[in-house]
C-alpha cells in the first residue's frame, strides 16, 4: 500500500494538467510502483499466495490500462513506457 506522500510525488512526476489525478498515465504510475512493493515482498516470502494472486490482478489491471492508452494515443504510450522503463510493445 502506497502512503499518501508517495502516491502525491508519483502524480506529481507523471500528470498531464494541474488537476490530473486520474488520467491512464497517473493510474499506470501508481499501479507500477505497487507491482514494484508486491515484488519486493514476495522474494521475502515466496510462499504468500495471496499477495501472488493480488500481484497478478494488478499486473492485468495494467497491461488493460497499457492497451487503453495505446489504442487512444500512442505517442502518449511509447512516452511513458520509456519514463517507467516498461517494454513497449
Amino acid at each position: 500500500m502506497l502512503k499518501q506522500k508517495e502516491k502525491e510525488k508519483i502524480i506529481s512526476q507523471t500528470k498531464i494538467h494541474e488537476k490530473d489525478t486520474g488520467s491512464p498515465e497517473v493510474q499506470i504510475a501508481l499501479i507500477s510502483e505497487e507491482i514494484g512493493r508486491l515484488l519486493l515482498h514476495l522474494k521475502k516470502h515466496p510462499k504468500d499466495f495471496h499477495s501472488k494472486r493480488g500481484l497478478l490482478k494488478t499486473v492485468a489491471k495494467r497491461r488493460t490500462l497499457l492497451a487503453y492508452l495505446k489504442r487512444e494515443d500512442e505517442k502518449r504510450y511509447n512516452a511513458l513506457a520509456k519514463k517507467l522503463g516498461l517494454k513497449a510493445k
